[in-house]
């Protein structure tokens, strides 16, 4: 079985900063924070004057563990117990799921759910069934 540790102030606050991050871009730019949208977009830039914007979203998923690694915090020890092959496939239908549900988890969940969005509702539902069913299978039946 895989360990994990509970961080609870860890996690409230970074789901706030989240929370926070989406609510002000919808505010001052009426966009929605989902990670897929806004990088999926960069390949090949879109024409819409956006890309400043998108790049700096991109580095700042890039840029932010190496603040915290440089701000004192080590680098969490790696606990992937699958093989490369594996991972190549996951990301393909991790990012299949993606473009198939018009959107990832973050803009479905923490977008699109705050905005009352029954496709959002539904594909939450959805990968959280497929999660749990996952999990179950992992840890019970292999």
């Amino acid at each position: 079985m895989i360990e994990t540790s509970f961080t609870p102030v860890a996690s409230l606050v970074g789901g706030a900063l989240i929370g926070l991050a989406a609510v002000l871009l919808m505010l001052f730019q009426g966009r929605i924070a989902g990670i897929s949208g806004i990088l999926s977009r960069l390949l090949p830039p879109e024409p819409d004057g956006e890309t400043g914007g998108r790049l700096a979203f991109a580095a700042g998923l890039v840029l932010a563990p190496l603040v915290v690694y440089a701000a004192g915090s080590g680098w969490p020890a790696p606990q992937i117990a699958a093989t490369i092959p594996v991972l190549v496939v996951a990301g393909l239908l991790v990012g299949f799921g993606s473009v198939w549900g018009n959107g990832c988890t973050s803009g479905h969940g923490i977008c699109g759910l705050s905005r009352l969005s029954l496709r959002s509702l539904i594909a939450v539902a959805t990968f959280m069934a497929s999660a749990i069913a996952t999990v179950f299978v992992v840890r019970h039946l292999l």
